[in-house]
């Protein structure tokens, strides 16, 4: 499928009011269709069932769509790579990489992310990668470095390889709890959070030595499940 089929077939789906909505409601500039997740979910799951095991074509399918800078074209693009396993998965990462020094809003961001921290868990050694992204200029891809890795804050008994890399990202966030910067604190305290559910006590002694340098939402967040 030609990634121009695909945008028709999003286009057909436009409620030009819900669109208006959505663009005022996230205020990246963009096109916004105003067309539903589920029905965007419903076009992935046929393109991906036409597309079959050719994995190539799939890439260049989400790289038209995310091209388009269409809101839902962009959601769309992530959905079809958001996969655990995929074998010879590097044209996939790549791919999502690409896109992440230009995210300017946490909706398709955080789509993209879902799709890429699949690729994250299925090769860790990525991370050293994603460690650049803490010190990007711009607070988006900063932010992506811990939603991305947001799988390390899950489990409550990890494997020492998981647990060094848990222990890497909050090294991560320990050094993001002095940017004022709201999405920043936002992530910080979503991922602790995240963390409390399964480790509530390394979130304490996180708090204990960080907690005073964030804002008093952050550490709300963090600690709603202590």
């Amino acid at each position: 499928m030609a990634p121009e089929e695909a945008i028709e077939a999003l286009k057909a789906l436009a409620n030009p009011e819900d669109g208006a909505r959505q663009a005022a409601y996230h205020k990246a500039p963009r096109v916004y269709l105003g067309v539903r997740n589920p029905d965007i979910d419903a076009l992935v799951r046929e393109w991906r069932a036409g597309l079959g095991t050719d994995l190539p074509a799939r890439v260049a399918l989400a790289a038209g769509l995310w091209d388009s800078d269409i809101h839902e074209a962009r959601v769309a693009a992530a959905k079809l790579l958001t996969q655990a396993r995929i074998r010879d998965d590097e044209p996939v990462w790549r791919l999502i990489a690409g896109w992440v020094p230009g995210f300017d809003g946490w909706a398709v961001a955080d789509h993209a992310a879902a799709a890429g921290s699949r690729r994250l868990v299925a090769e860790p050694s990525r991370l050293d990668e994603v460690e650049t992204w803490t010190r990007d200029e711009n607070f988006w891809v900063r932010r992506a470095a811990l939603i991305f890795t947001l799988p390390w804050s899950k489990g409550r008994h990890p494997s020492p390889d998981d647990e060094a890399r848990r222990e890497r990202v909050l090294d991560w966030a320990a050094g993001y709890v002095g940017d004022r910067e709201w999405f920043i604190q936002k992530a910080v305290g979503w991922w602790l959070r995240s963390l409390s559910k399964h480790d509530p006590d390394r979130v304490r002694a996180f708090l204990a030595d960080h907690g005073d340098a964030m804002k008093a939402f952050a550490r709300r967040e963090a600690s709603k499940y202590l």
